[in-house]
C-alpha cells in the first residue's frame, strides 16, 4: 500500500473519534465480509480476533497464528478503501520486542490501527500497570519508526474479569490504567465489559483518551452512548456468530425442503 495513502487512513480514523458522535464499526473477519460491510456504508473497518479465527478453523486468544492474521489483514485492506483496525489481543507476546514487531507486521500489511488488550493470554490475570505501560510504549515505538499516526486502542479486561457488582470499586483502577496508557502512548481506550452508563460517563470524563464500549444487549442503545461521551461503538463477534446462525438456519430450511430462497 502506498504510505501517504494508509497516513490519510491512519488520520481519517483518528478523527472519525469524537465525544457525542462516536464510530460505530461493524466487526468482520475476512475480504468479502470487509466489502459488505463497507458497501453498507462503514467509515472504517475492524477485524474481531474471535471471528478471524474462527474463519480458519482456530480457537481465540492467539492460536491463529500470527502470520496468517497477517496476511488477513494484507488481504482485507487491499480489498477496500477504508482504514482497516485489527484486534492484535495482547500483542501475540509477552515481550515489549514482541509487541512492537506485530505492530510493524500489521504497518507492513496496511493496517492503520489495532486493538492491544492488557490480559495475560497463557497466563490468568491482567499485566501489571508498569509492564502494560512499558507494552504500549514499545508499540508506539514501532508505528513512531514506521512514520505512521497509528490507532492503538488500548484495551482493558478489568470489567470483564470482574462481576457488575464490582464495577464500581474497580472504576478508580480503570480511569487510572487509561490515563497511564495515554502517557505511554496509546490513542484509545477499550473497556468491554462496562455496562452502567453513570460509570461510562464518568470514564469519559475522566480518561484523557477516546473510550470504545462494546454494543450488547445489556449495554446502552448507540444514542445513549453518545450522550455518555463515548467516541466508538464496536461488536466484537457478534456479526459473525449471527451471520453464521441464520445460515445455519437456512441451510436447515434447504435441507428439509429442497428450495433455495434469497434473501
Amino acid at each position: 500500500m502506498d504510505k501517504n495513502q494508509q497516513k490519510q487512513r491512519a488520520t481519517a480514523f483518528a478523527a472519525l473519534h469524537r465525544k457525542g458522535d462516536p464510530i460505530k464499526l461493524f466487526n468482520i473477519w475476512d475480504a468479502a465480509s470487509a466489502q459488505a460491510v463497507a458497501k453498507a456504508g462503514a467509515a472504517a473497518i475492524a477485524t474481531s480476533s474471535f471471528a478471524l479465527a474462527h474463519a480458519h478453523g482456530a480457537k481465540d486468544r492467539e492460536n491463529l497464528p500470527r502470520d496468517l492474521l497477517i496476511a488477513s489483514v494484507e488481504q482485507i485492506a487491499n480489498t477496500v478503501d477504508l482504514p482497516v483496525t485489527v484486534d492484535a489481543e495482547s500483542g501475540y507476546g509477552h515481550a515489549p520486542e514482541t509487541v512492537g514487531e506485530t505492530v510493524s507486521l500489521i504497518i507492513e500489511a496496511g493496517g492503520i490501527g489495532m486493538n492491544f488488550e492488557d490480559q495475560i493470554i497463557g497466563g490468568d490475570g491482567i499485566f501489571p500497570l508498569d509492564t502494560q505501560v512499558t507494552r504500549i510504549a514499545a508499540a508506539r515505538a514501532a508505528a513512531d519508526k514506521a512514520g505512521l499516526p497509528f490507532f492503538l486502542n488500548a484495551r482493558t479486561d478489568i470489567f470483564l474479569r470482574s462481576p457488575r457488582e464490582q464495577h464500581e470499586e474497580n472504576l478508580d483502577q480503570a480511569i487510572a490504567r487509561g490515563n497511564a496508557y495515554a502517557k505511554a502512548g496509546a490513542s484509545g481506550f477499550f473497556v468491554p465489559g462496562l455496562l452502567d452508563p453513570s460509570l461510562i460517563e464518568r470514564l469519559c470524563k475522566e480518561v484523557a483518551l477516546p473510550v470504545n464500549i462494546m454494543a450488547s444487549p445489556a449495554a446502552p442503545s448507540a444514542t445513549e452512548l453518545a450522550k455518555l461521551g463515548v467516541s466508538r461503538i464496536s461488536l466484537g463477534a457478534w456479526p459473525m456468530r449471527d451471520m453464521l446462525a441464520k445460515l445455519e438456519a437456512t441451510a436447515k430450511d434447504y435441507f428439509a425442503t429442497g428450495v433455495a430462497k434469497s434473501g
